[in-house]
């Protein structure tokens, strides 16, 4: 029973306040959880409840304007009020912590079997020459192909789901009692993400490692938790059992985040093809990057298109190449062979002036918002900065109208236009770039994961948003989406990339539920669903 085993990780009446230049801002409020030996905790809830806190905090990492009391207890270590000279000892040895994005983790210009031999010297007495030699180990321990070689590699020469292996091999390099896991999965494609969780799932068997899962997606939790713990408002509202709170919630808040969860449904059909002539049009685009022997074949005769008030879906893993042909239709890549037509007009035949007032017509939301918006500039300038480049002739008092009006049809109130990105949510910063996209009312948007690093709720809203635009200006939608269930719920049509290559296409429904390719089957058995119950029949093996 969990009772009987150790708690290496015990919070009691934690309260968490940051200093503001209004005040004190209360974000956790005596919240009190605890974590076993080979137990994983999920702690879930909305952008802003306070869980991302409550993990900084078991750390010993909250920033400098935060003010915390209570207890919490790490493998007998009080954290709280604690010296920096024992805070260090602590993390890496006794407790490590993955983070959402691995490229804020990892050294740029550092080999990755180096930095995670100096993540072994900092704890233990080895020699250089052991500490590597139990690196590559550890990369081979984490399902790195090649291991000897990728330790000589640099991060920006791994994939996405290679690089979070490497974060997880540097947190459990020194066998931490504890792994806190924020966000480990969020930015990855279902099954690179399933390939994770499998991971963490046997470290924590095999070592005994007890895991606090911070995560906003329901399916991981029931992949792979054994208890939750809901936050509302810096509040845990309702804790229990994992099938207990997801099959049975108690609260209201709980029911509500369950409700928002995307879903693939297994019925349903498509509607009538659009006849338009295509808003952007890829056709047989090859793409390679670098030369000679080592160049990487990133598109190999691809060939889609998009037309007026349609979104096309484009899925695939990591690597699949469908970064690569938004990015070509974006007029970013020029392809090596093939063509790419916007708004009927040959790309690559289109200089100057007329190249640009094509590519005015495009608009652009990325998946985070905030590389996207400039911090030094308020919401008002973000969203009037496309205005000052392309419509010269407007006056300061039309680019007010103007953003004032785009701004209410991505439901943010006016009040937020003298604010700078940093001080809105998530969700508002997302809206604040779909507006800036729209703002000179394109024919084509492309967004690349738009939602993926979005709450359930605050997801359903920003798609919502979208669609609703989409019905009144009738602009086509490039959604580049590793959610195949936000895709089936958002596209009419679905292209499935792999390797460079389109491996199928056609209309969303039936794609979907009748796919030809036994990739696009084993992508959709991928996909996690929000019932521990399903989750655990899958990973037996069973049919569901």
């Amino acid at each position: 029973m969990s009772g009987e085993r150790e708690r290496v990780l015990e919070v009691e009446d934690l309260q968490v306040r940051f200093a503001t230049d209004t005040g004190e801002v209360p974000a956790v409020c005596d919240i009190s959880l605890h974590v076993h030996t080979s137990e994983t905790l999920a702690l879930v809830g909305e952008s802003g409840s306070g869980k991302s806190t409550v993990a900084l905090a078991a750390m010993g990492l909250l920033p400098g304007n935060a003010r915390a009391s209570g207890r919490v207890t790490v493998d007998g270590t009080q954290v709280v009020g604690a010296g920096e000279a024992e805070l260090a000892r602590l993390r890496g040895r006794t407790a490590s912590m993955v983070f959402q994005e691995p490229a804020t983790a990892l050294d740029p210009l550092t080999r990755v079997g180096a930095q995670i031999a100096e993540v072994i010297r900092n704890h233990r007495p080895l020699g250089r020459a052991e500490a590597a030699r139990e690196a590559i180990e550890l990369l081979r321990r984490v399902g790195i192909p090649e291991p000897e070689q990728r330790a000589r590699a640099f991060p920006f020469q791994l994939s996405g789901g290679q690089r979070q292996r490497v974060v997880i091999a540097m947190a459990i390099a020194n066998s931490p009692g504890l792994l806190i896991a924020d966000e480990p999965t969020t930015a990855l494609d279902v099954t690179v993400q399933a390939e994770i969780l499998d991971l963490l799932r046997g470290l924590a068997a095999d070592s005994g490692t007890g895991v606090l899962l911070v995560t906003h997606n329901m399916g991981v939790v029931a992949d792979f938790a054994d208890r939750v713990a809901v936050m509302l408002n810096g509040e845990i509202v309702e804790t229990g059992p994992v099938e207990e709170v997801l099959l049975r919630p108690r609260h209201e808040y709980t029911r509500k985040l369950l409700a928002a969860v995307p879903r693939l449904v297994f019925q349903g059909e498509d509607p009538a093809p659009r006849q338009d002539a295509p808003v952007v049009e890829l056709r047989d685009v090859r793409v390679r990057f670098g030369r000679g022997p080592r160049a990487v074949r990133a598109l190999d005769g691809v060939s889609l298109d998009v037309r007026p008030g349609e979104t096309v879906g484009l899925v695939g893993e990591s690597g699949s190449g469908k970064s690569t042909a938004a990015r070509v239709a974006l007029g970013l890549i020029p392809p090596d062979s093939g063509t790419v037509s916007l708004f009927g007009t040959d790309l690559a035949r289109s200089r100057g002036r007329r190249r640009r007032a094509l590519l005015s017509g495009v608009g652009v939301v990325l998946q985070d918002p905030v590389a996207s918006l400039d911090a030094r500039m308020s919401v008002a300038e973000c969203v009037a900065e496309p205005l000052r480049m392309h419509r010269r002739g407007m006056s300061a008092a039309e680019r007010r109208a103007r953003v004032a009006e785009v701004l209410e049809l991505v439901r943010l109130p006016k009040e937020l236009m003298a604010r700078g990105p940093r001080e809105l949510s998530g969700g508002q910063r997302q809206r604040v770039s779909l507006a800036r996209a729209l703002v000179l009312e394109p024919r084509l948007l492309v967004a690349d994961e738009p939602t993926s690093a979005l709450d359930v709720s605050v997801q359903r809203t920003v798609l919502e948003v979208i669609a609703e635009l989409q019905r009144e200006l009738g602009f086509g939608c490039l959604f580049v989406s590793h959610d195949l269930a936000v895709v089936q719920q958002f596209a009419h049509r679905v292209v499935v990339m792999r390797a460079g290559c389109v491996e199928e296409q056609g209309p969303t429904m039936s794609t979907l539920l009748r796919p030809r390719s036994e990739y696009t089957r084993r992508l959709i058995a991928a996909v996690p669903v929000p019932d521990p119950v399903v989750q655990r029949r899958r990973r037996a093996g069973v049919t569901v």
